[in-house]
C-alpha cells in the first residue's frame, strides 16, 4: 500500500500549508495540455493569480508549486487590499517547446469550467499574448493587451510595487526613503527586474545583476553601463558592500544555505515563495536583515490585473500600488510591537483580514 502522509493528499487536506478549496487537474490529449489548478480560498471573492507555465521535472512537483502559490496569492490578495482570494494554475511543460494555440485555448475552457470562482492572469512563462488567447475560450482573463480590452503588462506596475517596498525598507532601517548610493543587486532581470532597475538607476542607486539568461543582462548592460554584471546569485548575494538584495527569479531563494552568506541588510525582490521553508524568517531576523515580505511588495501587478474587471485605469491602479510603501510600513510596525518577524507580523493581518470576511458572508 502507498504511503500517502508526505504525498499531494496530505499537503492539501492536513499540512499547515493545505487548507486550499479545490483543487483542479486538467488533461487535454489532443493539445498535450496538462494542468493544475489550485484555489485557496474564496473568503474576499474569487480566486485570482497567474498562470505559471514551467517544465517541472514531476507532476507532483506542479502540484506542490500550485498549492504554495495559490496560498500565497490569498495572503497576497488581502494585503493588497483586493476583493479576491487565492488561486494559482500550473502548466506542466517547456513553454518554448509545447506552448501552442490549441493548449491555450484548452486550457482557457478548463478555467471557464469553474465558472468564475477563479480569475487568470499571466506569470512565469505566459505573456499578455496568452491571455488573449485564452480569453477567447474564458471571460475570466486579465492580463489581457489594451486591444482585447485588458491592461496590459501587470510588470510594470509589479516592479514598481518592489520599489515602493524598498522605499519603505530603506525608511524603517536607515531613516531616510531614499535609494541615491544604495547597493542593490537583483537576481532575475527578466520581466519584471529589468523594469526595477530602471526606478533604480533613475533614483541613483548603484545596481548589480545576474540572471540564467545571457541576453537578459546583456540588455541592462547594454542600457546602462554603470549597472554591474554579476556571475551567478551565489556571488551576488555575497557582494560586499550590499545594502539591499532583490530576488526576482523562482521561490525558494532564501534558504539554509543563502541566509547564511548574505551580506544585504534588507531583502526586497519580486519572486513569491522566497522563504524555501518555515522558520527562515526568523534565520533573517537573528542575523538582524530586514525581510520585507514578498507578497506584500510585489502585489502591484495583481491589483492592475484586478482592476482589469473594473475597467481598467493605470493611474488608479499606479496609486494604489503605491501605497505599498505605507503597507511595509505598517508591517514593519506591527512586526516590533509583536516581537515578531515581518513575515509573521504580514501573514497575521492577512489571515485576520480572511477570517473577519468569512465570519461575515457566514462561511
Amino acid at each position: 500500500m502507498t504511503d500517502v502522509t508526505d504525498g499531494v493528499l496530505h499537503t492539501l487536506f492536513q499540512s499547515d500549508q493545505g487548507g486550499h478549496e479545490q483543487v483542479v487537474l486538467c488533461q487535454d490529449r489532443a493539445s498535450g495540455l496538462k494542468a493544475v489548478i489550485a484555489i485557496h480560498s474564496t473568503a474576499l471573492g474569487p480566486a485570482l493569480g497567474g498562470t505559471r507555465f514551467y517544465p517541472y521535472a514531476t507532476e507532483e512537483e506542479a502540484v506542490a508549486d500550485a498549492l504554495n502559490l495559490a496560498r500565497g496569492m490569498s495572503y497576497k490578495n488581502a494585503m493588497a487590499g483586493l476583493d479576491h482570494g487565492g488561486g494559482k494554475a500550473v502548466i506542466i511543460g517547456d513553454p518554448e517547446k509545447i506552448k501552442t494555440e490549441e493548449l491555450l485555448l484548452a486550457y482557457g475552457r478548463f478555467v471557464a469550467s469553474l465558472g468564475g470562482r477563479y480569475v487568470t492572469a499571466c506569470d512565469v512563462g505566459t505573456y499578455v499574448a496568452d491571455m488573449d488567447v485564452v480569453a477567447r475560450e474564458c471571460r475570466w482573463t486579465t492580463g489581457r493587451s489594451p486591444e482585447n480590452g485588458g491592461a496590459g503588462d501587470s510588470s510594470v506596475l509589479t516592479a514598481f510595487g518592489v520599489y515602493q517596498g524598498m522605499r519603505a525598507s530603506a525608511q524603517h532601517l536607515w531613516g531616510d526613503p531614499s535609494l541615491r548610493g544604495r547597493r542593490v543587486g537583483i537576481a532575475g532581470v527578466g520581466k519584471v527586474g529589468h523594469h526595477l532597475v530602471e526606478h533604480l538607476i533613475a533614483e541613483g542607486a548603484e545596481v548589480f545583476v545576474t540572471d540564467v539568461r545571457e541576453d537578459a543582462v546583456r540588455r541592462i548592460t547594454e542600457r546602462h553601463a554603470d549597472v554591474v554584471a554579476v556571475a551567478d546569485t551565489d556571488a551576488l548575494i555575497r557582494t560586499e558592500g550590499l545594502d539591499i538584495y532583490a530576488p526576482c527569479a523562482l521561490g525558494g531563494a532564501l534558504n539554509d544555505d543563502s541566509v547564511p552568506v548574505l551580506t544585504a541588510k534588507v531583502v526586497c525582490g519580486a519572486a513569491n515563495n522566497q522563504l524555501a521553508h518555515p522558520g527562515v524568517e526568523k534565520d533573517l531576523a537573528d542575523r538582524g536583515i530586514l525581510y520585507a515580505p514578498d507578497y506584500v511588495v510585489n502585489a502591484g501587478g495583481v491589483i492592475q490585473v484586478a482592476d482589469e474587471l473594473h475597467g481598467f485605469d493605470f493611474d488608479r491602479c499606479k496609486a494604489k500600488a503605491a501605497k505599498i510603501f505605507d503597507t511595509t510600513l505598517a508591517i514593519f510596525a506591527r512586526a516590533k510591537a509583536d516581537g515578531i518577524p515581518p513575515a509573521a507580523a504580514a501573514d497575521r493581518i492577512a489571515e485576520q483580514r480572511m477570517h473577519d470576511a468569512a465570519a461575515a458572508r457566514g462561511r
